[in-house]
């Protein structure tokens, strides 16, 4: 009764409830009922409940192919270097931005910061290759400048990864460094105060107080970070990819999109992807643990 009368006093918050909760059972839970094309042999004649059970065999053909360590360490190499890389500068930025006593200058540099994140990542991707194109790149143009020779930044596999991270680094920086700020926007003012009256410099107030004020917020991003880490942007590394940095290209992402659109293996690429999910939830479970354990921060 105590429930049902409180949901009738703040009905409002309930129904606005409403849209987000028909999304996720829509675009969510409605489709896990398709994950169990990963178990059988399927086709679209047949449908998903004609379709005979096959079991693992999937998943064995995966594990077992001549590509799966080579996809799995670009994946795996990818994703690491840019959480190690992209997830610690929004967090600096963001305490050097808090520290700036000009409003305006702050004003401004988060704005230049903030807007690459509003190019759609297909105009991101067709700038990257104009500008480092061997011939007509500005990139390649100032190294000419310099003495140098062009560099074919799209054609050799070891540029890949730096400019997958660099251009993830300057477009989604500034939305990050947005919410780091907004949590330093509610820390106590008067904590600075006390501290510049014990003596504290001011980087003994930013690890002290800045730091430990978000860190809460940091564990969060941290763990949805790692969640996420086998999902490396599908749309990016796929526009980026070549036949000549495919070595260092191909993820597992990019590697379900062609298995099941391209060549149509619905079973197979649905394996592929609930491996990959399955690999998720469990470093979301495992850091999320490890988290409340060590900062009592966490997700749940």
């Amino acid at each position: 009764m105590r429930k049902l009368k409180a949901a009738r006093k703040n009905w409002e918050l309930y129904l606005l409830l409403i849209l987000p909760v028909a999304y996720f059972i829509i675009f969510r839970y409605v489709p896990m009922y398709g994950v169990q094309i990963a178990f059988k042999d399927f086709t679209p004649r047949a449908g998903i409940w004609g379709s005979p059970w096959v079991g693992f065999q999937y998943f064995r053909e995966f594990f077992e192919s001549y590509n799966f360590w080579t996809i799995i360490k670009n994946t795996i190499l990818l994703s690491l270097l840019n959480l190690l890389i992209s997830f610690p500068i929004p967090v600096i930025i963001a305490i050097l931005l808090n520290q700036l006593a000009r409003e305006k200058l702050k004003k401004f540099v988060q704005t230049v910061i903030y807007a690459p994140y509003f190019i759609s990542t297909v105009v991101l991707a067709g700038m990257i290759i104009v500008f480092l194109s061997p011939n007509s790149g500005l990139i390649n143009h100032i190294i000419g400048a310099f003495g140098g020779e062009p560099v074919l930044f799209m054609s050799e596999a070891g540029w890949f990864r730096p400019i997958y991270i660099m251009s993830t680094v300057w477009q989604e920086t500034g939305f990050a460094t947005i919410i780091y700020l907004a949590a330093l926007a509610g820390i106590d003012p008067h904590l600075h105060e006390a501290a510049v009256v014990d003596g504290a410099n001011k980087w003994q107030r930013i690890r002290h107080i800045d730091l430990t004020g978000i860190l809460p917020t940091i564990t969060v991003l941290f763990i949805l970070a790692v969640g996420n880490l086998m999902n490396v942007g599908f749309e990016k590394a796929f526009l980026l990819q070549t036949d000549l940095n495919i070595d260092a290209s191909e993820i597992i992402s990019t590697y379900v999109y062609k298995i099941g659109i391209q060549r149509a293996q619905y079973s197979f690429s649905a394996a592929i992807g609930l491996f990959n999910a399955a690999i998720n939830l469990v470093l979301l479970l495992i850091v999320n643990r490890a988290a409340k354990k060590i900062s009592g921060n966490g997700l749940f």
